[in-house]
């Protein structure tokens, strides 16, 4: 302990100058995203990313290494291309971009190919070239070097792991990227409304499924039915044959000199992609039995299919894409529709998973009409063991969204502020006085606990309707369905997917923007009505208490 406190104290100095780094940046970003927004250029940066999502990087099919990119090797550029929007397209790019809106002379000072500084400049971006080229070497460096790391990784994973798991081929599903809180509840008194619950009622699943497969480690093995939920731990059982590991080593050995060679020459995207070639490789190397029937990844990682995925295919895994979300395009405005968000036309996942029709329209302006869509209805995701509050008399759900800090929307470089206090406020306020009026009892389920991120004008309202006297909170983690399953009626803020789910349960559901924004036959709320003032809300209340 003594140690700790001596080492704190040495590097105090070095804390007390990194935090005031931080706070002149957030400074400089909070000032250039007040500068787009005066200037009327509050697109300017989603602008960018968009072009981002569809410029070639001018990249062919004989630029890259068939050894590296195996299965995945026609689709090379577009995977490249999407690797680059996950790894270096997301905030910091935002933040980056927002900082040199500064002044005229600001510049950005970024990691990036030549490719994208070129797509920055055609938007009236100026660009430290020198700097983000080293930046960017860096960087192409530090994956290479991991993606050695993840071989070696791989190989030394097989030579250990003693798993019996990795033995049984009985025809499993495998769900990506869960927490516990997807996992089915089958102690908790009441019905699940986790993914994995929503796959084995669902109709359209694949019939000879045998287990489900999940990688959340901690979890026991239940059993749903006659099908057990299991942890794995990893998507692609381990390499347990030795004669298998030492051939995975000799191409490990080759893909790294490839890589490495290539860095040399200036052709970045081999080392770049290293880290994901191994378990591309793994799963070349294992047997197709031995791969799940199904591999389900959920719509929050929606821009890039994993490499390996090509593999899996090859050997007759399904790779599906499903959204647990609906709240997934721009609004409409009083002049048209807004461009495509950043991300969605760089999709080419081979099968999608949506909820109705209006989602199956938006893949295929994302994708194309050639999209293989199912559309299943609403999809569960998440859901709770914690108790439903007592509820003695009837009452409204309300589901609203919650508004960030000023600075965070200014990390975010976001060009929309629908999603700030002076509308979230008045909905909750609204919605209060309407159901207070009207004798019943407010549900209201807040979308998550983000804590301070919270907008202080918000958390300040949150504790004046905590104490009045029809108000009952209800726990972010309890599923929406079970909130809707106690109320009458269901109030949302535009467009979460609560309003859908209502719908689908047979309850009266709305949208409410008090705002007056929201165009009313905007395409993004599904068909659900849009209602934009006080009074309409308090009659369409009333409605339902005749």
């Amino acid at each position: 302990m003594a140690l700790k406190i001596l080492i704190k104290k040495l590097f105090s100095p070095f804390e007390f100058l990194i935090k005031r780094h931080q706070r002149s940046r957030l400074r400089q970003i909070m000032r250039g995203y007040r500068l787009l927004k005066e200037s009327g250029q509050m697109d300017k940066i989603a602008l960018v990313k968009q072009a981002l999502t569809e410029h070639c990087l001018g990249l062919k099919r004989n630029h890259f290494s068939a050894l590296i990119m195996g299965a995945g090797k026609d689709f090379s550029e577009l995977i490249t291309r999407q690797y680059l929007l996950v790894r270096f397209g997301g905030l910091d790019l935002n933040r980056a971009l927002v900082r040199a809106s500064v002044d005229e002379k600001g510049k950005v000072i970024f990691p990036m190919p030549r490719q994208w500084r070129a797509v920055l400049m055609e938007h009236d971006f100026k660009i430290a070239h020198f700097r983000s080229a080293i930046l960017w070497q860096f960087y192409v460096f530090a994956f290479l070097f991991y993606g050695m790391l993840q071989i070696v990784r791989i190989a030394v994973t097989g030579l250990f792991d003693q798993s019996t798991i990795n033995t049984n081929c009985k025809s499993y599903a495998f769900f990506m990227d869960l927490s516990s809180g997807n996992l089915p509840k089958i102690n908790s008194g009441s019905h699940s409304y986790d993914v994995v619950s929503w796959y084995l009622q669902w109709p359209g699943r694949n019939a000879e499924i045998e287990e489900i497969r999940h990688s959340v480690a901690d979890a026991s093995p239940v059993v749903v039915g006659n099908i057990t939920v299991q942890a794995q731990q990893a998507p692609l059982p381990s390499l347990a044959d030795r004669g298998v590991i030492v051939k995975y080593l000799l191409w490990g050995l080759r893909a790294s000199l490839i890589a490495l060679f290539d860095c040399f020459r200036g052709r970045w995207w081999h080392a770049l992609l290293l880290n994901q070639a191994p378990m591309a490789a793994q799963a070349r190397f294992l047997p197709g039995s031995s791969l799940a029937r199904e591999y389900y990844f959920h719509n929050s990682g929606w821009i890039y299919r994993p490499l390996w995925s090509y593999e899996a295919e090859r050997k007759g895994s399904s790779i599906l894409l499903y959204f647990y979300s609906t709240n997934c395009e721009g609004f409409k405005r009083p002049d048209g529709y807004p461009p495509m968000s950043y991300g969605w036309k760089a999709m080419n996942w081979p099968n999608y998973i949506v909820w109705d029709e209006y989602q199956a329209d938006f893949v295929r302006r994302a994708v194309g009409d050639e999209a293989n869509i199912t559309v299943a209805g609403p999809i569960w995701f998440q859901s709770s063991c914690d108790d439903m509050p007592s509820i003695d008399k009837t009452g409204v759900a309300v589901f609203d969204v919650t508004p960030f800090r000023s600075s965070w929307y200014c990390l975010l470089g976001m060009d929309n502020e629908f999603y700030v206090p002076t509308v979230a406020n008045p909905f909750l306020e609204d919605v209060n006085s309407v159901t207070q009026q009207s004798g019943v009892l407010m549900l209201w389920k807040r979308k998550r606990n983000v804590g301070r991120i919270a907008h202080s004008e918000y958390r300040h309202l949150i504790n004046q309707l905590e104490e009045r006297s029809n108000v009952v909170l209800i726990d972010p983690d309890i599923s929406a369905n079970r909130v809707i399953e106690s109320s009458f009626a269901v109030i949302s803020m535009p467009y979460t997917s609560t309003a859908l789910i209502a719908k689908e349960m047979g309850k009266p559901s709305i949208y409410y923007d008090p705002s007056g924004k929201l165009q009313k036959d905007d395409r993004a709320a599904h068909g659900v009505e849009i209602i934009n003032n006080k009074e309409d809300l308090s009659e369409w209340v009333k409605t339902f208490l005749a």
